[in-house]
């Protein structure tokens, strides 16, 4: 079942750490606002941590399907289709805050 495999650590820490970048997101909207960065201006530590949680993501997710896919192959790929569901939510704000 799902939701046993949600139980397992390598299940929820991509959603976890999908939960944080979103949390990043919301916190800079909330302290800074919408603002229009200056080009070539730096990023900020906000922006790289934010892009280091979702690419930390990808490992543990490939090692939950390593583990689990064998075992429960269904259950398995809906786990992974609710991370890149979870890791796509942050990343669509963004895109829709700068368009």
């Amino acid at each position: 079942m799902a939701t046993t495999l949600l139980r397992q650590p390598l299940a929820w820490l991509p959603l976890a750490m999908s939960g944080a970048a979103l949390a990043l997101v919301l916190g800079y909207l909330g302290r800074f606002g919408i603002t229009e960065a200056a080009p070539g201006a730096d990023e900020g530590a906000t922006a790289r941590l934010f892009q280091l949680l979702l690419l930390a993501q990808l490992p543990v997710i490939a090692a939950q399907l390593a583990v689990n896919a064998p075992r429960h192959t269904l259950r398995a790929v809906e786990v992974a289709a609710l991370h890149a569901a979870a890791a796509a939510l942050p990343v669509v704000l963004i895109l829709w805050l700068e368009s």
